[in-house]
């Protein structure tokens, strides 16, 4: 006999499901917003929350279903995050599709999602450095003019240190790369 207002146990059973999917649900969005630091879309950063919360791996129509986006879409985000390190592929044997899972020690996909960043950038930035200073030293050069060739001076002591900051950045991006970082300051257990 049921009481009016209590539900049955199976019914509780269900509730507590649905409680905890929302639970889960709120922390993958917290996880595609942590992504989106650094230049991650939320979809992308909600897939691999997906991933990381699932018991087995899962095909790319696995994804599409869970998180109702395009094939299409799954395999841009899956190569995307398997660029970064942060999903690889597996092999389960009687499965012919694709199977993905998450890279599940964060420290090693930071570092790795930070050092493929960040490096990009400051190359990049290293060069156009070099490149202006040859450009202004040219100038400087060639100019007849003093004031600007004060104004020169003054402009490549600038980017003579932010070329060194950059030249920093790189030994901070490989001592991250190389998981030296953990010697300096060492993994949470």
């Amino acid at each position: 006999m049921q009481l009016e207002g209590h539900p049955l146990p199976e019914e509780n059973v269900s509730k507590d499901w649905e409680s905890y999917d929302r639970t889960i649900e709120k922390f993958i969005q917290v996880i595609a917003k942590n992504m989106n630091l650094y230049g991650i879309t939320s979809s992308v950063g909600r897939l691999y929350g997906v991933l990381y919360f699932s018991d087995d791996p899962m095909t790319l129509d696995d994804m599409r279903d869970a998180l109702e986006m395009s094939k299409t879409s799954m395999s841009t985000g899956v190569r995307a995050l398997s660029d970064m390190k942060m999903v690889e592929s597996t092999f389960k044997r009687g499965i012919r599709k694709d199977l993905y899972e998450s890279e599940e020690d964060w420290y090693k996909s930071f570092t790795s999602l930070f050092g493929n960043r960040w490096r990009q950038q400051t190359e990049t930035n290293i060069e156009e450095a070099e490149e202006t200073l040859e450009k202004l030293e040219a100038l400087q050069q060639s100019t007849t003019d003093e004031e600007l060739k004060t104004k020169i001076n003054t402009d490549l002591e600038r980017l003579y240190y932010a070329k060194n900051y950059y030249v920093w950045l790189m030994k901070f991006i490989r001592v991250m790369e190389s998981g030296e970082i953990f010697n300096y300051i060492p993994k949470n257990k």
